[in-house]
């Protein structure tokens, strides 16, 4: 049986709760999860309040700042909170054998997460810039704390990672999906110290004393213009944020991945399964290097030019051509072994 993290709960509660009818499905979701990092898993718990008060303040407030309303990047950061904490909380419950170290570096992921939600929620209530806000010495000081506590974050889940390569995780492709996402989310997180360079404009002002932000999302036009909803990303020039965002989230698109190679009207073998998830982690690598070129270049996501859709289109035939060559080579695979299996 495949042994799913945070993102197919429910169903890991579904099967256990046949034996009790009785327990929710969520309730016993909450039980056992709770079990996995308690410090990570109340943390968990505070963002899922967190992102009920932002939508409310998102709802109420109606200040605008750089071009968004002041509580979306609390409300932003509280659910991608959620979804990492809950992910390495997992994580960490699945190595019995480093659980000491294991604990300790999932607490001091609650503990620099919290300081960062704490700057981040408390300069969205001052109506004030959280990243690259450099303007007075308090706000520099609250911006150097966040970039300290950045950098705490991401050696923390490099240490997770390295002790998750000799891991088990379920079966070979789960396993494989765990380790490349933890890989590829690294390089995702790591995208977003690019958002710390000052742009030419922000250095010129630096050097005459005048700049408040010393550093940007957008590439090719200010932060603060037209963006997506929700998400606010430029629709007028590139945004780093697209590739960081992506990458990050390798750690739960790529188990996912697994786990539906795994349903059993697939009738896919292990080893087929762990081709293709090697393949689907080549080919997320591959998408979040094209959304980087592409931002680099001042490009908006919603508008590529035919460089970026000439690699997005090689991109995807090349993938294409790989999951047809491992289902051949399977099948074909496949249908030998039952050859030879009635001629003897």
């Amino acid at each position: 049986m495949l042994d799913p993290p945070h993102s197919f709960i429910a169903v890991q509660a579904f099967e256990h709760c046949q034996g009790d009818a009785t327990m929710s499905v969520l309730t016993l979701a909450v039980r056992r999860s709770w079990s996995w990092h308690r410090p990570l898993m109340i943390f968990v718990g505070l963002m899922a309040v967190l992102i009920a008060v932002a939508a409310l303040g998102l709802l109420m407030d109606d200040r605008v700042l750089g071009g968004a309303p002041v509580w979306l990047k609390p409300f932003k950061f509280a659910v991608s909170f959620v979804i990492y904490g809950a992910t390495i909380a997992w994580i960490i419950s699945r190595m019995p054998d480093r659980r000491r170290w294991a604990w300790i570096l999932g607490t001091v992921i609650v503990g620099a997460a919290v300081i960062e939600m704490v700057i981040i929620v408390g300069q969205a209530a001052r109506g004030m810039h959280s990243h690259f806000n450099v303007g007075t010495t308090l706000n520099a000081a609250l911006w150097s704390t966040m970039g300290f506590v950045i950098i705490v974050l991401w050696l923390a889940t490099l240490v997770i990672a390295a002790f998750s390569a000799r891991r088990q995780f379920g079966d070979r492709p789960f396993t494989l999906a765990i380790r490349f996402g933890l890989l590829v989310a690294l390089i995702g997180m790591a995208l977003g110290f690019l958002m710390t360079v000052p742009t030419a404009d922000q250095q010129q002002a630096i050097a005459n004393g005048l700049t408040s932000l010393a550093g940007a999302h957008s590439v090719g036009v200010a932060d603060g213009g037209p963006g997506l909803p929700v998400t606010a990303w430029s629709t007028t020039g590139g945004d780093l944020r697209v590739p960081h965002f992506v990458g990050m989230h390798a750690l739960q698109a790529l188990p996912l991945l697994a786990w539906l190679l795994a349903l059993p009207r697939l009738r896919l073998d292990e080893r087929t399964r762990s081709r293709l998830v090697t393949t689907g982690a080549a080919g997320y690598l591959g998408l979040v290097g094209l959304l980087l070129w592409q931002a680099l270049r001042g490009q908006p996501l919603i508008a590529p030019d035919g460089w970026t859709v000439g690699a997005a289109t090689a991109l995807i035939v090349a993938m294409a051509a790989s999951v047809v060559a491992i289902l051949y080579r399977s099948r074909h695979t496949g249908s030998s072994a039952r050859a030879a299996d009635a001629a003897s």
